[in-house]
């Protein structure tokens, strides 16, 4: 599509079209498109706020840095839809319910953001992705005469819930997430803040009025399920999941541990991995709250058990008879653990469930090792 400026005839329809969620965890959340249809001009155009350019310059480490510019594109409808059809990604269509002057605007202004000085945008997960700005351009164009109700979303939901909602629970996915995300995601989030996700853009946009001649009337004047598709299980392989391997994990440390009480010794292959894979995952975390532009992954208390400075403490627990210190340094792991729990059970951070077994061989690490260090003191 051409960033120009093109007059609509009065048959042109305005649509927000919603996508479902796909397998790939990146297509869990869905997706939203704009869609202008005008058959007398030749016009059934998708414009759609969700790309990025793979030949950015440094395009990995501006994704990591969330640095990455996404971009609108206008497309030709149908090769967009039986992409998703393709996919097995259900699909609908909502024709909104305004009058040819607001349509006219709405396609005005998103060519007006086609142009190449417009069409970038800094990308946020939760506050500027494709799904927002169904809702923004609208609120744009439209101003105080849109109104969004509350109706939609009656259930009080952190940020965090709603991204998990859809990606099921004991997987390698939601893991990922719940480790990276920080706590800034555990508030409860509020109905226009709702709308990152595509379907309560839906949801929100078959809810909302807009004022004509004094009176409220709906925004949606019709909506069309222009391909349906079964919902995706959420399950899956419980001996490939998470849950199964931190149980293994966990079960494995506490195993070595009372061998080790058993037998009076410490094993240093254990402590040294067990050190230096949390102080590495403490450093990951760290760079994703302090050098990233991500604001999901702020305040993230995992750094409670994945503490950074384990990696330096990993060569001083792998000698047979490590400084005084370290007693000292595992006291303070412990009553991080502590902290951890106490975060966990008042809100401030929801932590992921697969890793119990792990904070539990944890805690009892370290105490077996408190007590060890202190007796080889004595």
């Amino acid at each position: 599509m051409q960033a120009q400026f093109i007059p609509l005839s009065e048959e042109a329809k305005v649509s927000i079209v919603t996508m479902g969620p796909g397998d790939n965890l990146y297509d869990k959340f869905g997706h939203s498109a704009f869609r202008i249809e005008d058959p007398s001009r030749g016009i059934d155009a998708i414009y759609n706020y969700g790309v990025y350019d793979f030949d950015t310059p440094n395009f990995y480490m501006k994704f990591a840095q969330g640095k990455l510019l996404y971009k609108l594109e206008g497309v030709i409808a149908q090769p967009f839809i039986d992409y998703y059809k393709d996919q097995n990604r259900w699909i609908k269509q909502q024709e909104l319910n305004l009058t040819y002057t607001e349509k006219q605007a709405v396609f005005t202004f998103l060519n007006n953001n086609l142009k190449p000085e417009n069409k970038y945008y800094k990308y946020d997960f939760f506050y500027d992705n494709c799904a927002t700005k169904m809702r923004d351009v609208l609120v744009s164009v439209l101003g105080k005469d849109l109104t969004f109700t509350k109706d939609f979303a009656s259930e009080d939901k952190t940020f965090r819930k709603l991204i998990q909602q859809n990606v099921y629970w004991n997987s390698w996915g939601s893991l990922g997430m719940d480790v990276a995300i920080g706590a800034v995601t555990d508030k409860k989030a509020n109905s226009w803040q709702y709308q990152f996700l595509p379907d309560y853009v839906f949801q929100a946009a078959a809810s909302a009025t807009i004022m004509r001649d004094g009176s409220k009337t709906p925004l949606v004047n019709n909506t069309e399920t222009i391909f349906d598709a079964p919902d995706r299980e959420k399950g899956a392989n419980f001996f490939s999941s998470p849950l199964f391997i931190f149980s293994l994990i966990g079960l494995l440390t506490i195993a070595l541990t009372y061998r080790d009480s058993k037998r009076n010794k410490r094993s240093r292959v254990l402590d040294t991995i067990i050190f230096a894979s949390s102080g590495i995952i403490g450093v990951l975390l760290c760079l994703l709250w302090f050098a990233t532009d991500h604001s999901a992954t702020a305040n993230n208390y995992n750094v409670l058990w994945a503490f950074p400075f384990n990696l330096l403490v990993a060569y001083a627990v792998s000698k047979s008879s490590p400084k005084v210190w370290v007693r000292k340094y595992v006291i303070f792991l412990i009553l991080l653990l502590l902290l951890l729990t106490i975060h966990w059970f008042t809100g401030v951070q929801e932590f992921a469930f697969a890793f119990i077994p792990l904070f539990i061989a944890l805690a009892v690490r370290y105490i077996y090792l408190l007590k060890y260090l202190k007796a080889r003191e004595a």
